[in-house]
């Protein structure tokens, strides 16, 4: 898969993360502060130049709220690989936003596991999906 990943700051965590998707993944890498790497991560999703967006910011939060200023992005922030998993399952989340503080490495990589391992979403949740636009 073609991932999307940026990350305001550099820590432990993030480049376990990095780590993890340069070894099962092809990454390109958005730089900028937080709500433009952000947006230019969505944008590379939503264009189809990406499958997937990974963000990472002191709280996960800014970063899922720039990238769902783009018509088509769908970021979940996920604090657990049960959410990572069900935001793709359940939500169709198409960008997946992370604490660089609050996680452990560990955590942050079973995340974004987790979230990359849902290929599809639900069926049975398609007529919410929808809803969402």
């Amino acid at each position: 898969m073609r991932i999307a990943f940026a990350a305001d700051d550099s820590n432990e965590c993030v480049e376990a993360v990095r780590a993890h998707l340069d070894q099962h993944h092809e990454v390109v890498t958005y730089e900028g502060g937080w709500p433009v790497m952000s947006r230019r991560v969505a944008e590379a999703v939503v264009a189809g130049d990406a499958d997937y967006g990974v963000l990472m910011c002191w709280t996960g939060t800014g970063t899922a709220i720039a990238a769902n200023k783009v018509p088509g992005a769908r970021a979940a922030t996920v604090a657990d690989a049960w959410t990572a998993r069900g935001a793709r399952l359940w939500n169709d989340a198409n960008v997946v936003a992370l604490s660089l503080k609050r996680l452990a490495p560990d955590v942050a990589v079973e995340c974004v596991t987790a979230f990359l391992s849902e290929p599809v979403p639900d069926p049975d949740e398609a007529a919410n999906i929808a809803l969402l636009g």
